[in-house]
């Protein structure tokens, strides 16, 4: 246990070769971005988010519209003609 000690002591270097403090470097957001001016159709244009996903559900709004139509129909102007009083008495064992 003690050579462990020693040789952790000793050498500060990464077995490894990941060095953390290059990677975070690496994955920051460069202050000016040379790519910046190519990469911008992406967010513009038709090929923002909400373009992208306007055709996602094609008719939804259309249905939801005409299924609450026919909701407040069925509601107002058929009548239930099945009138049960809550009880067992409906089903019969003959």
């Amino acid at each position: 246990m003690q050579i462990t000690r020693i040789l952790r002591a000793s050498s500060k270097v990464n077995p490894t070769g990941f060095s953390i403090k290059e990677f975070r470097r690496a994955a920051r957001v460069p202050e000016r971005d040379p790519w910046a001016a190519n990469e911008s159709w992406r967010t513009t244009g038709e090929f923002t988010r909400a373009e992208r996903f306007k055709g996602a559900l094609p008719g939804f709004g259309t249905a939801s519209v005409a299924f609450a139509i026919y909701c407040a129909y069925e509601h107002f102007f058929l009548k239930d003609e099945h009138h049960h009083d809550g009880t067992a008495s409906a089903v019969t064992a003959h």
